[in-house]
Parts: C-alpha cells; sequence; structure tokens
C-alpha cells in the first residue's frame, strides 16, 4: 500500500465498539499534553530516548508499533541501541527522490499538510478564525520578506521520518532561534491555542534561493516530547536547555535535497515564500506529502498567484 494511502487510513480509521463512547484521539491528546508539567515531561522523554539499550529499544518499538502506524520499512538498517536512534532515524538510498525541476520547491519533510496559502499582509491562517503575525513568529527583520507572501504548514507526526531537507539548491545564511513553551502541535491543539506557533520554541532558518535569488524561510516549531532541533549547518542541537546565542549567523551552500537536520520526535515545519511562488498542484489541507514532492511552483509557470486562503 503506498505510504500517503497508509496514512491517511491509520487517521481515518473508525472507531467501534467501546472505542466509539472515548473522546476523540485528538481532544484526549491536547488535554493530557497541555494541562501538564509540558517541560518536565519534555526533559524526561529527552532522557528516556538516549537510553542505549537495544533490549529496551526493541520492545519499546513493538509497543509503539502495537498502538500507531509506525513504519520502518524504508528506515536505514539499524543496529537501533535506542528510541532516540529510531526517532532520528535515516530511511534507505533512493527512498526519498527529489523533484529536479528548477522551477518547484520540493517538500522538506513528510508531513500532512495544514493552512496553507497567502501571507495577508503580516498575518498568516494558523486554523479557522485564528490567526498570528510573522513579525512575532520570526522577527521584523524577517517578516518583512514575506509580506503578502505565501506560506504553508507541514506537520510531522510521531511515527514519521523526522529529517527535513533543503526544499532546492540554497544557500543559508542566518539562524534566529526562538525560546518558547513546549505546547502539542497536533489539530486540536491548532484549533484551541491562539498564536501556537508564535509561543513554542523554534528555530527561522533564513536562505536563498541560489540562481533565482528569492529569499525562502523554513520555521521548525518545537513541541512538548520534542523540543530538540538539530540543525547540521551550525553544528549545535537546539532545544529548552539552549542558552547560546539566539542570532547565528552562516554560510552554508546546500544542494536540493540534502539533509538540514532533524526533530527528536515529530512536530512541524512552517515554510514561507515571497510573491512569485505558488503551492503546487494537489497541495491542501489533508495531504499527506513526502519530503522531495513537489510543493510550491513558480508562479509564472503555472498561472495566476494563488489569491485566496486555505485553512483548517
Amino acid at each position: 500500500m503506498p505510504f500517503d494511502t497508509r496514512v491517511k487510513a491509520a487517521l481515518d480509521q473508525p472507531r467501534t465498539g467501546w472505542r466509539a463512547y472515548l473522546p476523540a484521539a485528538d481532544t484526549l491528546n491536547f488535554v493530557l499534553t497541555n494541562h501538564v508539567p509540558r517541560a518536565l515531561l519534555t526533559y524526561a522523554m529527552g532522557w528516556f530516548s538516549r537510553v542505549r539499550s537495544p533490549g529496551l529499544t526493541r520492545i519499546s518499538v513493538a509497543l509503539w508499533q502495537r498502538w500507531s502506524d509506525l513504519d520502518l520499512s524504508e528506515a536505514a538498517p539499524g543496529p537501533y541501541r535506542s528510541l532516540r536512534d529510531v526517532f532520528t532515524r535515516a530511511l534507505r538510498p533512493g527512498a526519498r527522490p527529489f523533484d529536479d525541476d528548477p522551477d518547484v520547491l520540493c517538500s522538506p519533510c513528510d508531513a500532512i499538510v495544514g493552512a496553507c496559502g497567502p501571507v495577508l499582509g503580516t498575518q498568516a491562517w494558523q486554523a479557522k478564525g485564528l490567526t498570528y503575525g510573522l513579525e512575532e513568529l520570526m522577527g521584523p527583520r524577517a517578516a518583512a520578506r514575506y509580506t503578502d507572501g505565501h506560506f504553508v504548514t507541514l506537520r510531522l507526526t510521531a511515527t514519521m521520518y523526522h529529517r527535513f531537507h533543503a526544499p532546492a539548491d540554497m544557500h543559508v545564511h542566518h539562524v534566529h532561534y526562538i525560546s518558547g513553551d513546549a505546547f502539542n502541535v497536533n489539530p486540536a491543539a491548532v484549533r484551541r491555542i491562539p498564536r501556537l506557533f508564535c509561543r513554542n520554541e523554534r528555530a527561522v532558518v533564513e536562505a536563498t534561493l541560489r540562481g533565482a535569488g528569492h529569499d525562502i524561510a523554513l520555521v521548525p516549531v518545537a513541541a512538548i516530547l520534542v523540543a530538540s532541533i538539530r540543525l547540521h549547518f551550525v553544528d549545535v542541537t537546539l532545544h529548552l536547555r539552549w542558552r547560546g546565542a539566539h542570532d547565528i549567523p552562516c554560510d552554508a551552500h546546500v544542494a536540493r535535497g540534502e539533509e538540514l537536520g532533524w526533530f527528536e520526535h515529530g512536530s512541524t515545519i512552517l515554510m514561507f515564500v515571497p510573491r512569485g511562488w505558488t503551492l503546487a498542484t494537489g497541495i491542501e489541507p489533508g495531504r499527506v506529502i513526502r519530503a522531495g514532492q513537489a510543493l510550491w511552483r513558480r508562479a509564472s509557470t503555472s498561472g495566476a498567484l494563488q489569491d485566496s486562503s486555505t485553512d483548517v
């Protein structure tokens, strides 16, 4: 069964019997993960995931697979000595081919598409009825580049491949790390917590496309049990205990598909592009996408700019 079909089947599976009387899974998850000591649980999960015990890892993975859609069939061969090794697993060579069309920006990660569409001035949609400001999300200097631009929300579930890649050939020139909370970023939380992405820990990765010269920004947003973002080109892991510089100049030339870093569990990546790009055909909320598939297309090759927002 294709990857996106498996994921959607797992997400859409109806609840029968006694499970039908339980709260919806995402609502229950919201209650359990947003009314608890989030930082403490995140530290605890970080500690547990690093315990190096092949036996404990096998048991943990077996239980995880029993209650989720975790699929390791595309993963590179182990050994997996800790849960962290599973969370940050690489894939077999060729598992994620990247579209090589120069007029395409690829998805940087495996994800479920959330709210997406045009930025309204400096406001982007979080969910139906909720917006957030780009200046609060990424700071005024970076935000100015995407006024009236376009955005897409990419949600990585806990069982997905957690590494993310360059959507095109580009020059990464700045990272702005912003400390924050560790709220869950599942759909229930996104619909209920105003300005959620602006409240959580995040890193604003600023880059310029080679050749075209267009600016793009990737904003990995941490969440409960995650709060660890690894970026190879600054050689640090950003997490709740990070006390280093928050503005990190860098000079990294990366090729399309090259690995940029990873989350240590699963979270969200927000991607912003200026005017001149439009969402690729079929990109809409709920779509399951893989790293390397077309996400944006240069507007001059695909008709007029998209002019209406799409939210969830």
